[in-house]
């Protein structure tokens, strides 16, 4: 029986203790052998063995290429909770190198004296599948809450998940019984024997046990990998290929680990046997029409959803599906819960170009195209639908040091931006969050710490290389596709991916850091003095409040938050002395760092977000007496858990309200507010809406048709339907503010 499986080898050394350099060098002979896996026996009870765990680590940081696995795991004498978080660290450290087999005891009465418990053959099955169940139980990161299992032997109760391992840890199963082939049938991921412990058939009778309970499990056999340990089978490195090549087309095995401690013959195996091994039997699969490769899980199959032509992804292009590991930490974002169909991740423009065609094929289903994934408006993840996610273009590179022009990918975060500008004394405005996604943000506008003194971030904005939505890769400028250009500053999600930036980027140096917490007795005054102080403080300033609803028997607390560009520090307490004297103070933090530290506020791990952000934007001149009041209101109503002000204004301003498509220049500050009840925030809001002129697209959840004209001007709008109509027709990229083509006509 071959199972198709493509042909590893690897080694299994003995962990030595006499001369701990021994199993080291072996590894790191094994790798330069081109062996693909390193294995080493685990018997804790053996003092003159190394420790396996403790020697896996050590390998893993002395080798680069080689994967390392236990060869087999004494699960009776490592507690499987701490097993997972062991394993799933070791990938992580290593890049995705480590793999775990498991083996269920004997040796008993040494397993005793070193303070684990006998068990008979069926208790230690039971408990092995007990273990299985809590490794994959706390690496399974997409759920939040707690990991809960019951079994006799082995059981958590709301241990919290994770790491979450750089792969997925393949589970392989040492097995020769009945019972524990069952078990690798359904649950293993391979099966691990050696040859020397069977007799002939065995291998057949083993094959047949674990496809039978693959089988009944609703499982494809071919999802089993078929590893084997085997010593030195022939002393001619042709004859033990034919011997190797024998196993794999009948028996079908795929992993093939040669037990011995000779690095002469670790190199002949990696270098004369497997490759003769290899050829052998690609030649024999070829004439025979066997299908080759890796077969996805039965499971992961169940989970696709309808209207998905998966199997039509181009090569190359890296696909998640539900099913996929990696799937729970890509199908949401930061605020917002999601379940797409397929997560495409290109790593290129033109990988790009084949995602966007890929989505073409699919016009009924929505589109989602990600960067960093904190998005609060944008659609970066949907149900059932395509989402391309920019993550793998995240370069960074300095293009022009005198003119500080820089290129920066979408799928880099501003917290990254941020720490490789402050190498050159340099920065970019780029919002409050460090973990937010360059790409969201600089096609949308860029309110950050520097605007009212260095402009929006779209405003240093020189260059795109945008992905359009025929498929086509342009570059856009001042002077070439200069419509495109201008829509990308403000409306970019309508026109194309942008898949490169090109930034002129200011020198800032040290900077003024304040966080200030007040208690407040009268809002409306607060809010109107804080307006008053912003707009009269020079343009160095840059400050956003925010707020919640007050809590009964409690004074309302209000935050300021912001930056003085200045390392002078009479500088920064001068602008910020105006702020102290309108609340006392409850709490204050004011501190020389620089723009890159400010930044450094974000967790770039995965996101895991919930259930769907409510959230209202809109922009306002000047905070009026009766904008305060209305605020006001709307916090005490207690449907508005958060509120914020952003300073905009100064250089904000400079920019002529044509000149992109981020219009309402004048604006002074933008307003946010979030809830958790879409029905309660918009009451609350509709009141204040009164009070606004334009909005901020990155903050307005909402799906209103009438947004669209909130957010852009007449005039504006008019010029992007004429742009979406000359780069956008067919509307491929509607899932986000989207805008209606104009008639062919017009365009």
């Amino acid at each position: 029986m071959d199972y198709g499986h493509s042909l590893e080898f690897g080694a299994f050394i003995t962990p030595a203790a006499a001369d701990p350099d021994v199993p080291v060098l072996l590894s790191q002979a094994a790798e330069a052998s081109g062996l693909d896996l390193v294995t080493f026996q685990d018997h804790p009870y053996q003092p003159a063995f190394l420790d396996t765990w403790t020697l896996m680590s050590f390998v893993a940081a002395r080798t680069d290429r080689i994967r390392i696995a236990p060869n087999v795991l004494n699960v009776p004498l490592r507690p499987p909770a701490v097993v997972a978080r062991s394993a799933a660290s070791l990938d992580l450290l290593s890049g995705g190198r480590f793999d775990l087999a498991l083996g269920a005891g004997g040796f008993w009465d040494a397993i005793e004296a070193m303070g684990g418990g006998r068990l008979t053959p069926g208790q230690a099955v039971t408990a092995l599948e007990e273990a299985i169940d809590v490794i994959r139980a706390l690496w399974d990161t997409s759920e939040r809450r707690g990991a809960f299992t019951d079994g006799e032997f082995h059981r958590v109760h709301g241990a919290k998940r994770g790491p979450s391992p750089a792969h997925r840890i393949p589970i392989w199963i040492g097995a020769y019984k009945p019972r524990m082939l069952a078990l690798t049938g359904r649950k293993g991921d391979g099966w691990l024997p050696s040859l020397g412990y069977m007799k002939p058939g065995d291998l057949a009778r083993g094959n047949a046990a674990i496809d039978a309970a693959a089988e009944s499990a609703g499982r494809d056999p071919r999802e089993i990998r078929r590893l084997l340990n085997v010593g030195q089978l022939a002393a001619d490195p042709a004859e033990f290929a034919d011997r190797l090549a024998q196993l794999a087309l009948e028996d079908g095995i795929g992993t093939f680990i040669l037990a011995g401690d000779d690095p002469r013959l670790l190199q002949a195996f990696g270098q004369e046997v497997a490759p003769a091994v290899r050829e052998l039997v690609a030649r024999e699969r070829t004439a025979r029409g066997t299908t080759q490769g890796e077969v996805r899980s039965a499971a992961a199959l169940a989970a696709r959803r309808e209207g998905i032509a998966y199997d039509d992804v181009p090569g190359g292009l890296t696909a998640i599906e539900p099913g996929d590991f990696g799937y729970g930490d890509v199908r949401s974002t930061y605020m917002r819960g999601g379940s797409p169909g397929i997560v495409l991740q290109p790593d290129s423009p033109a990988q790009v170009a084949e995602a966007i065609a890929f989505a073409r094929r699919h016009p009924g289903l929505p589109l989602a195209v990600r960067s960093g994934g904190h998005g609060i408006s944008g659609r970066s993840t949907n149900d059932g639908g395509i989402v391309i996610d920019l993550r793998r273009l995240d370069a960074i590179e300095v293009l022009d040091e005198e003119r500080r022009l820089v290129r920066i990918g979408p799928g880099a975060r501003w917290m990254q931006v941020a720490a490789a500008l402050g190498e050159h004394g340099w920065a970019l405005t780029s919002g409050d969050y460090g973990g937010v996604g360059v790409g969201g943000l600089a096609t949308a506008g860029g309110i950050g710490f520097l605007a009212r003194e260095h402009g929006l971030t779209i405003d240093h904005l020189r260059a795109v290389e945008v992905v359009l939505a025929d498929g086509s890769i342009v570059r856009a400028d001042a002077d070439t596709h200069r419509d495109l250009f201008w829509a990308v500053r403000g409306a970019g999600g309508n026109v194309g991916i942008v898949t490169a930036f090109e930034f002129e980027v200011d020198e800032v140096g040290a900077i003024g850091w304040a966080q200030l917490a007040f208690q407040v007795d009268d809002l409306p005054e607060f809010l109107k003095g804080y307006g008053r102080v912003v707009e009269e403080s020079p343009r160095d300033l840059t400050a956003f409040l925010l707020a919640g609803g007050p809590r009964p028997g409690q004074p309302q607390v209000v935050q300021l938050y912001g930056v003085v560009d200045s390392d002078d520090p009479d500088t920064i307490i001068a602008r910020l002395q105006p702020f102290a004297e309108l609340a006392p103070l409850v709490q204050q933090s004011v501190q020389v760092a620089s723009y890159a530290q400010v930044m450094a506020n974000a967790d770039l791990g995965p996101q895991h977000g919930v259930g769907e952000p409510h959230s209202r934007s809109g922009l306002i001149e000047h905070i009026t007496p009766e904008f305060a009041e209305t605020a006001a209101r709307m916090l005490a109503s207690g449907a508005v858990p958060f509120f914020q002000l952003r300073a905009v204004g100064g250089a904000v301003a400079d920019v002529a309200e044509d000149a992109t498509a981020y219009a309402h220049r004048s604006a002074n500050f933008s307003v946010v507010a979030l809830g958790s009840d879409a029905q309660r925030l918009d009451v609350q809001w509709q009141a204040l809406a009164a009070h606004t002129a334009g909005m901020y697209l990155s903050f307005d959840s909402s799906e209103r048709p009438e947004r669209i004209a909130e957010a852009f001007p007449p005039a504006t709008l008019e010029r992007l339907r004429a742009v979406k109509a000359a780069y956008d027709p067919t509307c491929v990229f509607r899932d986000n503010f989207a805008i209606e083509p104009a008639e062919s006509e017009a365009a």
